[in-house]
């Protein structure tokens, strides 16, 4: 089973530049989009549909042209869920999860707080709000696979310019230390767990060259239950072909 994990900043937007002639190559089973910024009905499209896959949206409700997740999924899912049951939350369009079995595949978006206070004490709320779910979610036996743009980056190797981002959302220490009390409480990131000294970004500003130079941040993740821990095989940044301001984060979990 492979699992691709994308901000596409824009799902038209990445289309434009290639994305779904690359994801044609990658033999993914399940893709979770964030930041698709469209309305279900402005992707129908036949390049957003590729062949072999059932697609479903999570459009934002609160604002156009804002936000979305989708799950693009080969198998058919038993299940789609859209809302976790906070409007805030839940209208901005940042969680859909399709069940298979025991297996649950979320596409979440948590939001960045680097446009001001008003935004950072959001995500305040929400990283409050959402850690009952997610302990919730550990502890009712489910395989679960969060995938998405978190937002936050966890330790030092996952960010190049550490000292100079303490102040900055993102990096910010209470952050950091939230992230850092989840994965203490079972969950595990795939990109860590099979990487352990690895210092790869998913993500870089666009301006100046940070691209070029490498200044990145790692922010996008698979995080998993324990018993999908067990079956982590592999994992890939694909920072070229240059789709979004994101990376494609896919892993191989053995069946």
């Amino acid at each position: 089973m492979r699992i691709c994990s994308f901000n596409a900043n824009g799902l038209r937007s990445a289309a434009s530049k290639g994305f779904f002639d690359w994801f044609a190559e990658q033999d993914i089973d399940l893709l979770c989009v964030q930041e698709t910024k469209a309305r279900t009905e402005q992707l129908q499209d036949p390049m957003f549909c590729p062949p072999g896959y059932q697609r479903f949206f999570r459009d934002a409700q609160s604002k156009r042209g804002y936000s979305g997740v989708a799950i693009y999924a080969r198998q058919p899912p038993d299940q789609v869920l859209d809302t976790l049951g906070w409007e805030p939350f839940d209208q901005e369009g940042r969680y859909i999860e399709a069940r298979f079995g025991q297996l649950s595949v979320v596409s979440l978006y948590l939001p960045s707080g680097s446009s001001g206070d008003e935004r950072q004490n959001f995500k305040f709320e929400v990283m409050n709000w959402i850690r009952p779910l997610f302990d919730q979610w550990l502890a009712s036996g489910r395989d679960y696979v969060l995938c998405g743009d978190w937002n936050i980056v966890h330790t030092e190797r996952d960010i190049k310019n550490w000292k100079s981002n303490q102040k900055n959302s993102g990096c910010l220490p209470e952050e950091r230390a939230w992230l850092a009390n989840l994965l203490d409480s079972g969950w595990v990131d795939s990109y860590r767990k099979l990487r352990p000294d690895g210092q790869d970004y998913t993500w870089w500003s666009q301006r100046g060259a940070a691209r070029a130079k490498d200044v990145g941040w790692r922010i996008d993740y698979q995080i998993v239950s324990p018993r999908l821990a067990e079956r982590l095989s592999d994992c890939a940044i694909a920072a070229e072909p240059k789709l979004s301001d994101h990376a494609p984060f896919t892993v191989s979990y053995v069946d």
